[in-house]
């Protein structure tokens, strides 16, 4: 997954994109610069039956799912969420990168997992994504998944404490 790399000789070493909690607001903030940007690439297109299954898995979650899908759970419905939107770019460099930003973030998010009152509201912006996507509304879509990342980013900063091992 990138956490870690063998060192010259003996012994591993983590990477340096995972020993702090800045690593995952920085991690956030590439993302900031790249999904919204995904939605604006040239034929930007979301599957229905994907954009179905987003919707789907965000109703599971306002239904009760917040309080009790495992850390794993939430973890994968985000990531799921976050990498479909980036593949209706159908830019390969866009997709490896999101891919790889969400592989090394892994274990600093569970960390951030422990404050789950912001959930209802991710849901609901990602709803609204998905709404503006599946009305053609591309540049809105990008605007509100740039609000939302925002948003999470500025929460992230909030509970800071909470992501120091």
């Amino acid at each position: 997954e990138g956490w870690v790399q063998k060192k010259a000789g003996y012994g591993w070493a983590f990477s340096p994109m995972l020993t702090t909690p800045d690593s995952l607001l920085q991690s956030y903030r590439l993302r900031l610069a790249l999904e919204p940007a995904a939605l604006l690439e040239p034929g930007y297109r979301l599957d229905p039956d994907l954009l179905a299954r987003c919707r789907a898995a965000e109703h599971h979650l306002l239904d009760g799912g917040i309080e009790t899908d495992t850390p794993d759970q939430l973890h994968d419905r985000g990531v799921r969420f976050h990498e479909s939107l980036v593949e209706g770019s159908g830019n390969p460099f866009f997709i490896d990168t999101i891919r790889r930003v969400n592989r090394v973030r892994r274990l600093l998010s569970y960390r951030s997992m422990k404050d789950r009152a912001r959930y209802e509201q991710h849901c609901r912006q990602h709803l609204h994504v998905l709404d503006l996507i599946e009305q053609q509304r591309l540049q809105d879509a990008a605007e509100a998944l740039r609000d939302h990342l925002g948003h999470t980013l500025d929460n992230l900063g909030r509970i800071r404490n909470i992501l120091t091992p």
